[in-house]
């Protein structure tokens, strides 16, 4: 298994994916940009590569991961927190050395990208 979802992320995912289309999947990866260098990019997705994605099955959830990210965030968790504010969805990836103060941007050990201005 490449990622983790918590519990409480999951029971979320599951009831947001109620609203969309038949055959919907939770594709998980990275982008460039941020102030660190890279983003986190989660949303769903019809579509599929068949010779770049990867398909996972956590927690009853269909997970599309490009297959190049993996390296990148192999082992990071998703997790679902909510506080007065409301709530939303935090991301803790073990291969983050430098992460910004938003939260959705970092970068990993072996990024020399570009960054950009927060």
């Amino acid at each position: 298994m490449s990622i983790i979802i918590t519990d409480k992320a999951s029971v979320q995912i599951k009831e947001m994916m109620q609203d969309e289309e038949e055959g919907v999947r939770l594709r998980f990866g990275v982008q460039g940009g941020g102030c660190s260098g890279l983003s986190y990019s989660l949303g769903f997705d019809e579509e599929l590569n068949e010779e770049l994605d990867v398909v996972e099955e956590i927690n009853g959830i269909p997970v599309v991961l490009f297959s190049q990210d993996i390296p990148i965030i192999e082992g990071t968790k998703i997790d679902f927190k909510e506080n007065l504010m409301g709530g939303g969805f935090s991301i803790d990836n073990p291969n983050a050395v430098l992460s910004c103060g938003c939260g959705s941007s970092f970068r990993p050990k072996e990024y020399d990208g570009p960054v950009e201005k927060c």
